[in-house]
């Protein structure tokens, strides 16, 4: 496949992480035809990709390479060329520890189009303030006084999922697993536990203050008090900026899952992706698969509240299928395309909010990610 892609203003971008390597895939707005480009940065370890619309149109791309470590590039084309950053995320504070893997890249907000934010393991987050040229420690997350009772879940102490309020600069929320929800309104000077009301029940206290095991977090631009957490314990919603949450669960075939997706033009519209509870008293996720070997999306309406399966189009028998955390995108058109990257290499998509699904690709390596953006 050739390196780099050719897209039009208003075209759809799927950037697309595997175990060996990036793809981008765009189409026009229709979404039927898809070109498809790569493996980029081929053989890596790519966590995760995401698509910055401010300005430049630029992709970033967390590279995790096990000789070389992590690092992060970014293309202002498409993917034909990449800049390496000149100083990557590394800790320089009092800390001693490593960078192992980046996870999750995160553009700022529209006001502020140089910064950009970054979630790796051990837990931390890490802010440029030049559009990902290089990276600086927020150190007084990783200084917060529960540090050291901190502990990972099965994919490791990681900083996840990142939220930030588009209408409050100094206003934001992190996940960590397996700590739990981590909240600041004075620009990162100081953070708060956010976990009140989310289970842990792997715990001998089912609410701590923390240790819960969040799986992803999400936020709405049109309602940013409201935070959606999928978590190793259930479905989770605040209303009120993460103070506390509301368990949701009920209606959903297990409490399990990793992906969480939104409906950009709807706060109320959420999805999810259910999967089996550990096989063999196992903690984690290496040998899960989706609930009864049936590949179905789960749907709200009204902000968790009731759930539907969608399954028109999907593989309902056999289908040993499992979705990492960033396994799950949502396009911006008015009838919301929903993207679900698995780690057996298909991705499976809707153009009209789930109703009904097609294969767009098939035969990738193992999907860890897949991110979404309108081209500029």
């Amino acid at each position: 496949m050739p390196l780099g892609i050719e897209a039009n203003r208003g075209d759809i971008i799927l950037m697309v992480g595997t175990r060996k390597g990036a793809f981008l895939l765009t189409s026009d707005q229709a979404r039927r035809n898809w070109a498809v480009s790569g493996p980029l940065h081929a053989g890596n370890d790519i966590y995760h990709m995401a698509y910055d619309d401010r300005e430049k149109g630029t992709v970033f791309v967390a590279i995790n390479d096990p000789i070389w470590g992590p690092e992060i590039q970014r293309s202002e084309d498409l993917g034909a060329t990449w800049l390496k950053a000149a100083q990557n995320p590394r800790f320089a504070g009092v800390r001693s520890d490593s960078v192992n893997r980046i996870w999750h890249i995160e553009p700022g907000r529209p006001g502020e189009p140089e910064v950009v934010y970054a979630g790796v393991d051990p837990a931390a987050l890490f802010k440029s303030e030049d559009g990902g040229d290089t990276w600086g420690e927020v150190e007084s997350l990783t200084a917060h006084p529960t540090r050291d009772l901190w502990e990972g879940g099965f994919g490791g102490l990681c900083l996840h999922s990142m939220a930030l309020d588009p209408t409050d600069i100094d206003r934001m929320w992190v996940a960590i697993s397996a700590v739990g929800v981590f909240g600041t309104e004075d620009g990162g000077t100081s953070w708060s536990t956010m976990n009140a009301g989310v289970r842990a029940d792997f715990l001998s206290d089912p609410f701590p203050e923390f240790g819960q095991c969040p799986h992803k977090l999400l936020s709405h631009p049109s309602m940013p008090e409201r935070l959606y957490q999928q978590n190793h314990c259930g479905f989770f919603r605040s209303e009120n900026g993460g103070w506390e949450g509301r368990d949701l669960s009920a209606g959903l075939p297990s409490r399990v899952a990793l992906p969480l997706g939104s409906n950009s033009n709807d706060a109320d519209t959420v999805y999810v992706v259910p999967e089996d509870k550990a096989v063999d008293g196992e903690v984690g996720g290496g040998r899960r698969y989706v609930t009864d070997a049936k590949f179905r999306v789960y749907r709200s309406r009204n902000a968790g509240a009731d759930w539907e399966p969608l399954t028109n189009g999907l593989p309902q028998r056999n289908a040993y299928l499992h979705v990492m955390r960033e396994g799950m995108a949502t396009d911006s058109m008015d009838e919301c395309g929903i993207y679900v990257g698995t780690t057996t290499g298909q991705i499976f998509y809707s153009r009209n909010d789930g109703d009904t699904w097609d294969l767009l690709i098939d035969y990738l390596p193992p999907i860890n990610s897949v991110d979404c953006g309108t081209v500029v």
